[in-house]
């Protein structure tokens, strides 16, 4: 169970995270997480399930994330790290499932219509 592939989504990113026991480290495609991601409110994201579950330096976590921007990689990064902690133990599945670190966010860019230069936005009305 300690090589399983957990897989979290958000927007167009997807996210691999691999667990083991260890002392706390996030390494996200190669770099630790501090330097992957420059905003510290997206790392403190990330370490949501961690701090949830009470499960701070007790695991190293290696990521593979590919497609989107920071925040939505942050997302998808966040969703597979708590999908592993719950598989790896049931006893997290309640506090994750209640902190909503288990749901997956389905928001998605709509997509753009014809006719218009958004999905949206409509080109100047001319009445005359």
């Amino acid at each position: 169970m300690v090589n399983m592939i957990h897989v979290g989504r958000r927007k167009s990113a997807v996210a691999r995270a691999y667990l083991v026991p260890g002392t706390g480290k996030i390494v996200i495609n190669g770099k630790p997480v501090d330097e992957y991601l420059p905003l510290p409110t997206l790392v403190q994201d990330i370490r949501a399930p961690f701090t949830v579950t009470e499960t701070n330096n007790k695991f190293d976590t290696n990521v593979i994330v590919r497609g989107g921007g920071l925040t939505g990689q942050a997302g998808a990064i966040r969703l597979a790290i708590a999908r592993a902690l719950a598989a790896k133990d049931e006893e997290y599945r309640a506090p994750l499932r209640a902190a909503d670190l288990l749901t997956r966010d389905p928001r998605m860019v709509e997509r753009k219509k014809y006719g218009r230069p958004k999905a949206r936005k409509r080109f100047q009305f001319s009445k005359r």
